[in-house]
């Protein structure tokens, strides 16, 4: 049976007075960068109603947060069912200790500088963490990593490796039961596919696209909302000005009427 971290409420309650973890080294690798910002970007906006859901990344993990504890900086974190994302994000990092579960996934994106330390060194780290999942991505096609691909799940303390499926273009791809989603190597860009839409997250573009046509529909909406009461105003200043000449018509003929009176009457 799959080991997986159980759910439990954070051991710290207010993060108002603790100082955040240090900054750990920037990413240089515009390629690197590039393919986090894309799957951190997508699994945001995945997750983006999951209230307890934490996608995090650019800080550090570690069992505690003692001086002399010695961690790791993941490239791409997920947790559920942990109490207060945002405070966890401000931590600039994840203790497990303070947080009082392991992070349910963890994803490595390869570099020319790090890329073997993640399929060994780490690897071993993030199973005795208790990292349910560990994915690895490379998108040189296994010149850093040991597999433009790969995914492991937690056994028994030990990790296992996942099945990666390769399709006749060479695309490859595997099952994350954590995300409920496929990582998809698709011509060395990392894609995320939705089984329950069948659809791919859409990739930072795609989401800023999103955003300017629902801003676009927004403002059309709004100007023809704008247009729509000009128009009511239009009438009713055409119908207030109609009134306003009728009403002069009709006391100059009153008035008329009076004059002509008086004449009759002298």
């Amino acid at each position: 049976m799959t080991t997986r971290s159980a759910p439990k409420r954070s051991y710290i309650k207010d993060y108002s007075h603790i100082e955040p973890l240090p900054d750990p080294p920037r990413v240089n690798d515009m390629e690197q960068f590039n393919s986090l910002m894309d799957v951190t970007t997508a699994l945001r906006y995945h997750f983006r109603n999951c209230a307890h859901a934490l996608v995090g990344g650019e800080g550090y993990l570690r069992r505690t947060a003692a001086a002399d504890e010695h961690g790791v900086f993941p490239d791409c974190v997920v947790a559920m069912d942990v109490e207060d994302p945002r405070a966890i994000i401000a931590r600039n990092g994840y203790v497990i200790s303070e947080v009082g579960k392991p992070p349910d996934f963890v994803l490595e994106v390869a570099s020319r500088s790090t890329g073997r330390r993640d399929y060994t060194v780490k690897r071993e780290i993030y199973a005795s963490f208790g990292v349910a999942e560990y994915w690895r991505f490379d998108h040189t096609g296994g010149h850093y990593h040991d597999a433009p691909l790969a995914g492991d799940e937690l056994v028994n303390g030990e990790y296992r490796r996942l099945p990666i499926h390769q399709d006749e273009d060479g695309h490859r791809w595997g099952h994350s039961v954590v995300l409920g989603l496929d990582l998809c190597w698709i011509d060395g860009v990392l894609r995320l596919w939705d089984p329950v839409t069948g659809e791919f997250l859409p990739t930072t573009p795609e989401l800023a696209a999103q955003r300017d046509a629902a801003d676009a529909a927004r403002d059309a909406e709004r100007a023809a909302r704008y247009a729509e009461r000009a128009g009511r105003l239009a009438a009713e200043a055409a119908h207030d000005a109609e009134r306003a000449i009728r009403l002069a018509a009709e006391a100059e003929i009153a008035s008329m009427r009076e004059q002509l009176r008086k004449l009759q009457q002298g």
